[in-house]
């Protein structure tokens, strides 16, 4: 691979991330942001592909199987899945939902993040030698925006397509800057992700089980 297309494989995967990063926090209904997360899954799997191609790295195709598989199908799929109804209630988690901010302001937030993420990441990766470092802001980019979601979201699950969102711009950030990462650690790190997930989904379980949504405001009636 010639080195102006592997520069341009990096910036389109790393224009996809973006995108579809900007998209999980746009989108007010939760399954067409897991959607967004899932494509952003790929899309990750798929940039770790080129970066093993241009460094003709064979040690990182394990990782782009473990990226693919754990971030594009069994997260998301976790997350879409839903809970029994309990007493024939509705669930209004599958929905749209109310969040802190408009969508017009929501994409001003992203666009303003994005920008920020850029100025103060660019200066650090500009002398680079690498071309793969040079997208590194679009990952910085990527955790200011699942912060976003964080804080604008008020139901769990929305909360952990964030979180989610915000781990994968780490793991952006680090293979391209770092040119990959080891298997073992990635590893490790995924399981990490994969149990505080699962945590999280039994926690928002019972919260609907008890509450009949997952409206995080609704813990304050635990001080009562």
């Amino acid at each position: 691979m010639t080195g102006t297309g592997y520069a341009e494989l990096i910036g389109v995967c790393a224009g996809a991330l973006l995108l579809t990063t900007v998209l999980t926090v746009w989108f007010r209904s939760q399954r067409a942001a897991i959607r967004a997360l899932a494509a952003q899954g790929f899309v990750l799997a798929a940039l770790v592909a080129v970066v093993a191609i241009g460094r003709s790295d064979v040690e990182l195709i394990p990782v782009v199987i473990l990226v693919l598989v754990l971030k594009g199908l069994a997260l998301p799929w976790a997350l879409s899945r839903r809970a029994p109804v309990v007493d024939e209630r509705p669930v209004p988690d599958a929905g749209d939902e109310t969040t802190l901010l408009n969508p017009v302001a929501i994409l001003v937030a992203a666009a303003l993040l994005a920008v920020f993420a850029y100025a103060v990441t660019w200066p650090l990766v500009a002398e680079s030698r690498n071309p793969a470092a040079h997208a590194a802001p679009v990952g910085v980019a990527m955790v200011l925006i699942g912060f976003l979601v964080l804080v604008t979201r008020r139901r769990a699950i929305s909360q952990l397509v964030g979180f989610l969102a915000l781990d994968n711009g780490i793991g952006t950030v680090a293979f391209l800057v770092s040119g990959g990462v080891p298997l073992l650690l990635e590893f490790g790190a995924s399981l990490d992700i994969l149990l505080v997930t699962l945590i999280l989904l039994v926690f928002s379980r019972q919260m609907r089980t008890v509450f009949g949504d997952t409206d995080v405001d609704r813990m304050k009636e635990l001080h009562d």
